[in-house]
């Protein structure tokens, strides 16, 4: 049913005191406009007058379905997180204000186009609104949200760019001591990874017309299902993490747009040679001795007796503040830091109604951790690689510090749309990513990897990539259905390779081998079976769990880094570690199951048990996703 939000709200003005009545009227105004529909999925459809009004009315559904998570995100992206969970997080916190600066974005703000300005003031009302009209809403640290907060937060990636930095590394720094106790704020492989993309041209499908899947591998609700129109011709559908206000990937009535987290290389480490002089700190550029900027930032954060603050001096150079120490040399970190350009295209993009249109918002450059796929209705395909990365001498190693005394390391312009691996219109017919590397995108009509400096790409092919390739080349007759069907077809191509292997590790054991036994009833479960999963499958979870343990203990190994995972466990590890292996990955699902024979379809499905992000183990043991498998949030959209 639809309701206006005015109404919804009218009667709880009571709680609205403490604000002036000019607030108040503004915020009625915005409200007057909006309507927001809820289907019977409890998904939001919001329709403002404006793209103001769409704003403020989708933010406010947003925090009506879980304002937590908006709080923590900004708090977060603000670096004050640590006023809300205490000392554990300062590091995360200093982490943050090293490259967000409050009075920058402020003024960033004040420069912004009237435009912009408006969605801001709109995105803030919106949720000053909701906070004054529910009580019963207790927020940790945020009571009352400002337009110039949402540059803080602009991008929308699953983690950004700043996530390179250690914050274990960090507090070595800065704290004087490498403490265990500090987390990365995403440890890895505690939630799923990765996401596929496909487009397919109009030529390979029955109804020609362009079709587009997106399929984002995110922890669950890790972002908000959402529409907004407005009658200013915005009318996008999809996925909002939480707490912004567009849509970060999905589509409206011409065109569609989804996201891959990218291996190209947008964060570079500069070691800088440090002299200490006179109790000042100097670093060297080519004959220069340069000083090194100094900073006190204040980090609050909560104790059981309110508010403390620990002030940190931080370092910086021209390529950017000081993160770490490695073999003598202070480690400055350079990345992408452009707020307002990032808002900018992130917004602009979900009203492109064309190919020209969304191109443009690529000139912006500010997509710096992620590829795009996109189709649109008038029949157009498109790759698009990282879209920030800098001209770089491609002799040097990147995933490791630069000589920041050498000008030469120094970051030249970025790359353009037709000078990074990109695909229009393929005559394949089709293209798609899947967090690997993009000279497979397009089949035969793919990007050369000779043509392009080792930086634009540093993850390998992946086993999904190979599934993709094999379900999308020498078909045209997709439909949404079909195209559905061929991205959660069954098949796992890593166990092609990998269970031919341990069967024979299993054959070649001399007689008597206490693994002989204790595996021959794995070992003949996997022998006859067809490398695909099913619910009733209980192959499945012993070749994931067996693959899970393989992958550790290929990881971290440089030349795994450049290999298939397959191939890097393959040649790296011996037939006695798979087998081993295979007997740990069989009492681990014995321990957490009851049994090893435990259907995948009891292992594999999610159990809502609390309100987290990133959700705990289940009594009954984890519900996983690796490599091998995909799954999770998806759409499809056809156009034309």
């Amino acid at each position: 049913m639809k309701q206006s939000l005015l109404l919804l709200v009218a009667a709880a003005f009571t709680a609205c005191a403490s604000h002036p009545r000019s607030e108040l009227s503004r915020w009625e105004e915005h409200a007057a406009k909006v309507t927001i529909t809820r289907d019977d999925w409890g998904i939001p459809h919001v329709k403002g007058h404006t793209d103001a009004d769409a704003v403020f009315g989708m933010i406010y559904a947003q925090a009506e379905d879980d304002f937590h998570r908006i709080e923590v995100n900004y708090l977060n992206a603000m670096g004050r997180l640590a006023e809300a969970e205490g000392e554990r997080a300062i590091w995360s916190d200093l982490r943050m204000k090293l490259f967000i600066d409050p009075a920058e974005l402020q003024a960033q703000y004040a420069a912004s186009p009237e435009w912009l300005q408006l969605l801001m003031n709109a995105w803030a009302d919106g949720l000053n609104y909701y906070l004054a009209t529910h009580a019963e809403t207790k927020p940790m640290v945020i009571t009352r949200f400002l337009p110039w907060m949402a540059l803080s937060f602009s991008e929308g990636s699953i983690g950004g760019d700043i996530e390179d930095v250690s914050l274990r590394e960090l507090e070595a720094f800065y704290g004087g001591k490498r403490a265990a106790s500090a987390p990365e704020q995403f440890p890895e492989d505690d939630e799923p990874g990765g996401s596929n993309g496909f487009a397919i041209a109009p030529s390979n499908t029955v109804g020609k017309h362009a079709l587009l899947l997106i399929n984002p591998h995110t922890s669950f609700f890790f972002r908000e299902e959402l529409q907004m129109t407005s009658d200013e011709g915005l009318d996008a559908y999809g996925a909002t993490t939480w707490g912004q206000f567009f849509v970060y990937q999905g589509f409206n009535e011409r065109a569609g747009w989804m996201h891959t987290s990218s291996g190209a290389d947008v964060v570079d480490e500069y070691a800088e040679t440090i002299v200490k002089r006179d109790g000042r700190a100097f670093y060297k550029y080519g004959t220069e001795e340069r000083p090194v900027a100094v900073q006190k930032i204040a980090v609050p954060f909560k104790t059981a007796s309110g508010l403390s603050t620990k002030e940190l001096t931080v370092y910086r150079t021209h390529h950017g503040p000081v993160v770490r120490e490695a073999d003598g040399k202070w480690i400055s970190v350079k990345l992408m830091n452009s707020p307002l350009a990032a808002l900018t295209q992130s917004y602009t993009r979900t009203k492109a109604k064309n190919y020209a249109e969304f191109r443009a918002t690529m000139e912006l450059h500010t997509n710096s951790s992620n590829n795009t796929i996109y189709a649109d209705a008038d029949g157009n395909i498109a790759y698009f690689h990282a879209n920030h990365v800098a001209k770089r001498d491609p002799k040097l190693d990147w995933q490791k510090p630069v000589d920041g005394s050498d000008p030469a390391t120094e970051w030249g312009a970025l790359h353009g749309v037709e000078e990074s691996p990109f695909v229009l219109n393929p005559k394949s017919g089709w293209l798609y990513n899947t967090n690997n590397w993009p000279y497979s995108a397009a089949g035969p009509d793919s990007p050369a990897q000779k043509d392009y400096p080792r930086y634009m790409e540093n993850h390998p092919e992946n086993a999904r990539g190979l599934h993709a390739i094999a379900v999308l080349s020498d078909k045209e007759d997709f439909t949404l259905a079909s195209l559905r069907d061929a991205a959660y077809d069954s098949w796992l191509p890593a166990f092609d390779r990998l269970v031919p292997l341990l069967v024979r590790a299993w054959d070649g054991l001399p007689a008597g081998d206490p693994l002989q036994a204790k595996l021959a009833e794995q070992i003949a479960t996997l022998r006859a079976w067809d490398h695909r999963w099913s619910a009733e499958s209980v192959a499945t979870p012993l070749a994931v769990f067996w693959g899970e343990r393989m992958w550790q203990s290929v990881r971290g190994d440089p030349d795994s880094d450049e290999m298939l995972i397959f191939d890097a466990i393959a040649s790296k590890t011996t037939p006695t570690q798979q087998l081993e292996a295979l007997a740990k990955a069989s009492d681990k699902l014995a321990a957490d199951f009851g049994r090893w024979q435990t259907p995948w379809g009891e292992i594999n499905r999610f159990q809502r048990l609390t309100g987290d992000i990133v959700h705990p183990f289940s009594d009954a043991g984890p519900s996983i996703a690796v490599p091998f498998t995909s799954a999770t949030w998806g759409s499809l959209a056809s156009f034309g």
